[in-house]
């Protein structure tokens, strides 16, 4: 039976780290005295807010293993060095996160101006790039305009801090950090160039993620400092251009596909918002061709799409039957299914 228990509690994942608990070693002991399952369970950090979430798996866990009647569950804090290896284990020995040898397909969502629904496209994408099985992080890296947490509806969620290590909240399956998560609400961010560096170097290197198949960053408008930064911070990245119909948009919008090549990034295709309507057509695919790449996809105007980002509920599960909800999961299975370059990463390979 003490098999049986401790398999049923490595069923048990942390809702934040995204492994088993058993694996976490924050399981100390787990034994079986009679028909009581005693366990001795040890969280991260003390006022872990994943505290009741856990306790509760366990429990049910437990009950749940044949000839166990009930469970005696003793819960305290991780030492300091008992954190201290978790953290390193988690690191593992890479670098960097996403650095050249990291498998991660890497989409960085721009616009040449703001108002064109490039956050509500880069949630939307997200939510639908995780409801279709893969691992998804996502970086509101608009730091001036962040916006995620509103739409994927954890505003005023707040990070958990494992010492130097960052776990950023998840929402419908997607891990995401923004910097609206360490400010307090209302507050305006007046930084300069090298804060915002910083800022989103952190991001890249201080937050855990996990082993993700997809990163997305949603990027501020325009060709400032977060693009070059980007640039310098995540060469490999590739690059979704978004514009609405206008010539007007579509022309500003070229510019940021033009500074993304200047860093050295790859820019993969336009996709045009809010297609239709009095917003008329045809500006994606004039800005595609100028760009040389392939129209990724059109999302027609949508109120849902619009409304439900305001609720704080995305779209593409509230509203899965929209004309734009259903634009947005084809565009997230055309990304979802690019094959990882191999470009400029080192391979595992010698010559004896």
């Amino acid at each position: 039976m003490p098999d049986a228990l401790w398999a049923a509690l490595g069923r048990v994942q942390d809702p934040e780290i995204r492994r088993p608990i058993t694996e976490l070693d924050m399981v100390r002991s787990a034994v079986v005295d009679g028909d009581v399952a005693r366990i001795d369970l040890r969280l991260t950090i003390v006022g872990c807010p994943a505290a009741d979430r856990i306790e509760r798996d366990v429990r049910e866990a437990a009950t749940a293993v044949p000839g166990v009647a009930s469970v005696d569950l003793e819960v305290g804090v991780m030492t300091p060095s008992e954190r201290e290896a978790l953290v390193a284990r988690l690191r593992g020995t890479r670098a960097q996160q996403f650095g050249p040898d990291s498998l991660t397909r890497v989409y960085a969502i721009t616009s040449g101006k703001g108002g064109v629904g490039k956050s509500t496209l880069t949630a939307n994408l997200a939510v639908a790039l995780a409801a279709s099985g893969l691992r998804v992080g996502l970086v509101d890296a608009d730091v001036f305009g962040f916006s995620i947490p509103g739409i994927l509806g954890v505003e005023g969620a707040k990070p958990t801090r494992v010492d130097d290590m960052i776990l950023p909240p998840v929402a419908h399956g997607v891990k995401v950090i923004s910097i609206g998560m360490f400010v307090e609400p209302a507050t305006a961010v007046s930084w300069r160039g090298p804060l915002l560096h910083r800022t989103l170097q952190q991001f890249l290197t201080d937050v855990w993620f996990g082993d993700l198949d997809v990163l997305l960053l949603d990027l501020p408008p325009g060709t400032g400092d977060i693009a070059i930064s980007l640039g310098q911070l995540l060469p490999q990245a590739e690059v979704v251009v978004v514009t609405t119909p206008q010539p007007a948009a579509a022309d500003v919008a070229e510019r940021s596909g033009l500074v993304a090549r200047q860093t050295g990034q790859t820019v993969i295709g336009v996709v045009e918002n809010m297609s239709g309507g009095v917003f008329g057509s045809g500006g994606g695919d004039a800005l595609a061709a100028r760009l040389d790449v392939p129209m990724l996809a059109t999302i027609p105007l949508s109120g849902p799409l619009r409304e439900d980002g305001d609720a704080g509920s995305p779209a593409v599960l509230a509203h899965p039957h929209d004309s734009a909800s259903a634009a947005i999961v084809t565009l997230a299975a055309t990304l979802g299914a690019r094959a990882r370059s191999l470009a400029g990463r080192p391979l595992p390979l010698r010559v004896e």
